[in-house]
């Protein structure tokens, strides 16, 4: 059986504004502009980037973290303001939005693949997909590609992700759970 995959609707909403947004230049430097800690994908990729709009010459930006704490916010801000003053935007405003809430459906495809690149296995690699609760075992690893892996502690080097080790190839390597 053939089977048609669906993008999630968040997902869609972004791509959507992107796409459809006259503000294609400043879309590609927000594309350099990287979360803090996953310097491997860039804030569009990881879903943090929103929207880009423009009101009376003031480039206005929306981003959500990936949960009300997270402490990356600021820097990821003071980056984003960075990159646009580099490029002679001096005008613009970053607004932080809590709803709607991030969601791991909010990674593009390449920002999962990044993250496996990278070594942490993106919430894809969950048995049977993204369940919203987090697997104690079967995560693929993103080091040797094994479903022989258990989960060591819910959490990992941040709240977003959990520790987990290859049975396999004895690595252990962070989660990045589905929320």
């Amino acid at each position: 059986m053939n089977t048609i995959p669906l993008t999630p609707r968040a997902r869609f909403e972004r791509t959507k504004n992107r796409f459809h947004s006259n503000q294609s230049d400043v879309w590609r430097i927000l594309d350099g502009v990287t979360d803090p800690e996953i310097p491997v994908v860039s804030i569009w990729d990881i879903g943090i980037l929103r929207d880009v709009t423009e009101n009376q010459g003031r480039i206005l930006i929306t981003i959500t973290p990936t949960y009300s704490g997270c402490p990356a916010v600021e820097t990821i801000k003071e980056d984003i303001y960075a990159a646009m003053h580099a490029a002679g935007y001096t005008e613009v405003s970053v607004n932080v939005t809590l709803f709607p809430p991030w969601s791991t459906d909010d990674m593009s495809e390449s920002g999962q693949r990044k993250l496996r690149e990278y070594g942490i296995a993106p919430p894809s690699d969950a048995p049977s997909g993204c369940l919203r609760m987090t697997p104690k075992k079967g995560v693929r690893c993103p080091h040797c590609g094994s479903a022989k892996t258990s989960r060591i502690s819910e959490f990992g080097s941040t709240a977003c992700k959990a520790l987990f080790r290859c049975e396999s190839c004895q690595e252990p390597f962070d989660f990045f759970k589905c929320l």
